[in-house]
């Protein structure tokens, strides 16, 4: 009968920015393993399924406890999502030996059985690499899909980065996605998306939905949360006018979000004119 006591612990161990989070699924698979617990998430396989990423923390202090699993709520979360999924294994990464014990223990699970270390898996040459990409473009990698997390980070850049690798000679090649982001304490600051990348989605959609004839304008006001989106169109005479202003609007949210990695605040739609057609 499955417990709490009856799963298998692993670890993933490495300094920070050595490139745990970028081989995690790897390693993962190398073991059987299809949960993993990373900077305060819990993931299956490619899908975050319980916790908020610590990368959101506004310190790296705040992140560290945050990942640690310290609060009675976040306990508790994590706790709820593995009793419900029952595993039978899972892997915890960590910087070292006692931050993945603490976590383990911090979540009541049993200690771990086997710990992996970054430099069996990866070359000095390659975790020097992953220093450097973090230092200089302070960037994280977090082991699920771009849109599985973007609604945390809602105005910080998120590039889905595709893995294809080959296990060696007569075994399958190994394919995953993961989400690279900026933590909002990096020095580097915020970055946001011009308005123009905006506009030209809104335009594909508009240019692909026959009740609307064109777009006739476009403004974009940036809050922390989310742009707010006005748009004017202009709408083809003989259909109803709510439905496909509704219907666009939906579009647009839906594939700004999907393509931006940003959260939309709001998007209003108004119908400027009628196009009657030649």
């Amino acid at each position: 009968m499955w417990s709490f006591n009856s799963i298998k612990m692993y670890a993933f161990v490495g300094p920070s920015g050595t490139g745990k989070s970028y081989r995690a699924q790897y390693v993962a698979g190398e073991n059987n393993i299809n949960y993993i617990i990373d900077d305060g998430l819990f993931i299956k396989d490619n899908e975050v399924i319980a916790g908020n990423s610590a990368k959101k923390a506004p310190t790296k202090i705040e992140t560290i406890k945050h990942a640690l699993f310290q609060t009675p709520e976040e306990k508790k979360e994590i706790k709820s999502a593995i009793r419900k999924y029952k595993p039978e294994s899972i892997m915890i990464l960590g910087t070292s030996d006692n931050m993945v014990q603490k976590i383990a223990e911090n979540l009541g699970l049993p200690k771990i059985s086997k710990i992996i270390y970054i430099n069996e898996i990866a070359t000095e040459e390659e975790m020097e690499a992953a220093r450097r990409i973090r230092v200089t473009e302070g960037k994280h990698v977090i082991p699920v899909p771009t849109f599985e997390i973007k609604k945390d980070f809602s105005g910080y850049i998120l590039d889905p980065l595709q893995i294809f690798k080959s296990k060696g000679l007569g075994k399958d090649p190994y394919v995953s996605e993961k989400s690279i982001i900026r933590p909002t304490f990096s020095y580097m600051g915020n970055f946001t998306i011009s308005d123009q990348v905006f506009r030209q989605i809104t335009e594909y959609i508009a240019d692909k939905t026959p009740a609307i004839h064109k777009l006739a304008k476009m403004r974009i006001t940036k809050h922390e949360e989310g742009p707010d989106i006005y748009i004017e169109v202009i709408v083809v005479y003989g259909y109803n006018i709510r439905d496909s202003l509704i219907e666009f609007r939906d579009k647009c949210k839906k594939e700004i979000e999907q393509l931006t990695a940003m959260n939309v605040n709001s998007i209003e739609v108004v119908a400027r004119a009628l196009d009657f057609g030649e």
